[in-house]
């Protein structure tokens, strides 16, 4: 199987050896695949650079990757996409890979799972990979989820000084950033879980592998916080684009623009809409928990299988 992944702060790639080891273990052949841009993003990001990668996020303008390491006609029984997520976008490097008449070449036909590592808005995301999977020809089976436990409130501090120092421990009364090390820990399961689907050839088919693991769980008061902002995000990332390429000059005004915007909502609009939520459950529950098994789709949020595969 190929495994493909983009880690800048090494989080997710833990995550993925997590996922890969058992597989390996059991004798399944695996390649890891590590995305390279021709120019790498740094990490810790330089603040411009992190504001000036925005638009192109958003509109699916990925640069160049660094040639693959595999020969020209190798082919794969299953493929893992383990992504980040920048501005509620995959990131760039994943979307290079998926772009790339390469990567298109590898998925057609195959049977794909995808991984994302993140705060914790990843849905639109995720709409954007089942949609470049699907155009390059290949079958979506199952999506995990690894997210910051911490309150949405405290991750607006905790993960941008993550992202910008490299410093993710707790600080002030607030929580370390990123995802849990126990979480981290538990990616095994779905390793385990992937070798008896493996062994028994049940990714040929089309339902799903990691059934009753918790691979996805949803907070859909977030899905639908997340959905204003995506709406918003594509007016702001093509007005800026308008004004210029990335590291262009001419457009960073409108970056300090969109940056007092992004602010303003976080601090105003997002709480207000949380504490909206939160007073009219009574009557959104039964919307919101319909939104909620939608969302969660393929692989679920149940748990009846955990105990098989966690120990």
């Amino acid at each position: 199987m190929l495994v493909v992944t983009f880690s800048q702060s090494g989080q997710l790639a833990e995550i993925t050896g997590k996922i890969s080891a058992p597989l390996s273990a059991a004798g399944h052949r695996v390649h890891l695949e590590v995305l390279k841009p021709r120019t790498p993003f740094p990490f810790p990001w330089p603040f411009v650079d992190f504001i000036d990668a925005f638009p192109e996020c958003v509109l699916r303008e990925a640069p160049p990757l660094q040639p693959l390491n595999l020969p020209a006609d190798s082919d794969f029984d299953l493929i893992i996409l383990c992504y980040q997520v920048w501005y509620l976008a995959p990131a760039l490097p994943m979307t290079a890979f998926l772009q790339s008449a390469e990567g298109q070449r590898l998925l057609k036909g195959k049977p794909v799972i995808t991984v994302v590592a993140c705060r914790n808005m990843w849905l639109s995301a995720q709409a954007a990979m089942r949609e470049m999977i699907a155009d390059a020809g290949g079958r979506l089976l199952d999506h995990i989820a690894f997210t910051d436990r911490g309150h949405p409130l405290a991750t607006f501090i905790t993960t941008p000084r993550w992202v910008l120092t490299g410093r993710r421990n707790g600080f002030w009364g607030l929580p370390a950033a990123g995802v849990a090390p126990d979480e981290i820990a538990g990616a095994r399961r779905f390793g385990r879980a992937l070798t008896e689907a493996l062994d028994q050839d049940l990714e040929r088919g089309s339902a799903p592998l990691l059934r009753g693991l918790r691979a996805v769980t949803v907070n859909p008061r977030l899905a639908i916080s997340e959905r204003a902002g995506r709406r918003a995000f594509g007016v702001w990332s093509r007005l800026i684009r308008a004004a210029g390429k990335r590291g262009q000059w001419r457009r960073r005004p409108l970056l300090l623009v969109f940056l007092i915007y992004l602010i303003a909502m976080i601090i105003t609009v997002v709480p207000l809409s949380l504490l909206l939520q939160w007073l009219l459950s009574p009557l959104l529950s039964s919307r919101l928990n319909v939104l909620k098994a939608e969302l969660e789709q393929p692989s679920g949020s149940d748990d009846f299988n955990l105990e098989k595969y966690a120990s």
